[in-house]
């Protein structure tokens, strides 16, 4: 497959849905195909990767603690049964 035909393709896709949504929220078809554009180049230079503060990974790692001595308890009890 010729993959600057696929990208080309994808291009007039996304181009085509920018002016769909446009219609729908009201806005000229110009101003959405660049503010789509603007967004689309935006969206690839950010960092990726989603790093916790110290205090979100204790509250995370003690609400998992919390769930699996949950799921320990119910485990345990259905067996007694």
């Amino acid at each position: 497959m010729d993959i600057g035909r696929i990208v080309a393709e994808l291009k007039r896709e996304r181009d085509r849905l920018s002016r769909a949504i446009a219609a729908l929220e009201g806005q000229p078809p110009k101003a959405a195909a660049k503010k789509s554009a603007i967004l689309h180049r935006a969206a690839g230079s950010k960092k990726k990767g989603g790093h916790l503060t110290p205090e979100g990974r204790k509250r995370l790692s003690d609400m998992m603690k919390k769930r699996w001595a949950e799921k320990k308890r119910k485990g345990s009890a259905k067996r007694q049964q």
